[in-house]
């Protein structure tokens, strides 16, 4: 069961993002405030969640929300920062445009960058246990799912309407086929190289 605050009398934000493990697209962030007596049934994780349970939660979490916020860094941009760091610029971003400032942040995950001195904790897979960073994981999910969604259009290839971006079987191989383009991570090892110097799916 998902907690509903970590301290009662603080204004809390929940944060945490999407894409980190991803050959292509953004890294994604969210945060999130909710009211104190904010709960839905269906409210979890949304990596354990379908597709359609998660696309069914967002509309209600940015409805009932206090207010919330999702921000992306680019491909060049993780290129530029490495992924751990541009991951906690894009909760950066995304916690600058709440319109409440939070007197505390729970990061899901066990690092994160301070930000404007702002207490926060760090919860090792607090996006099951609590509400305010399921909600955001569930945000920065379905966000970043329709931009990749959106840029599959231009390159059918590569399989983002399924894959998301994510080093399957058949995204490796459309890379080895027709090689890389502006949305790969080029700091990123998109092909895993055998001993024999064979690529290795």
């Amino acid at each position: 069961m998902l907690l509903p605050f970590f301290n009662e009398r603080l204004i809390e934000a929940g944060c945490d993002e999407a894409g980190r493990g991803c050959l292509a697209g953004p890294v994604t962030a969210a945060a999130v405030i909710l009211p104190k007596d904010f709960s839905h049934a269906l409210l979890n994780d949304s990596k354990k969640l379908t597709e359609k349970q998660r696309d069914m939660l967002r509309p209600i979490i940015e409805k009932e929300a206090i207010t919330w916020a999702v921000a992306s860094l680019t491909p060049e941009e993780i290129d530029e920062h490495n992924i751990l760091n541009a991951s906690f610029l894009a909760m950066h971003r995304a916690i600058q445009q709440l319109t409440t400032t939070p007197e505390s942040l729970l990061i899901d995950g066990n690092r994160f960058k301070a930000y404007s001195g702002i207490p926060h904790h760090c919860i090792i897979k607090g996006d099951g246990k609590f509400m305010n960073i399921a909600a955001a994981s569930v945000l920065a999910k379905t966000h970043r799912d329709d931009y990749m969604k959106n840029i599959a259009n231009d390159y059918p290839m590569y399989d983002w309407h399924k894959n998301k971006g994510y080093p399957t079987k058949s995204h490796r191989i459309a890379i080895a086929k027709f090689g890389s383009c502006e949305y790969h991570r080029q700091s990123f090892r998109l092909l895993p190289i055998a001993p024999q110097g064979t690529f290795d799916f």
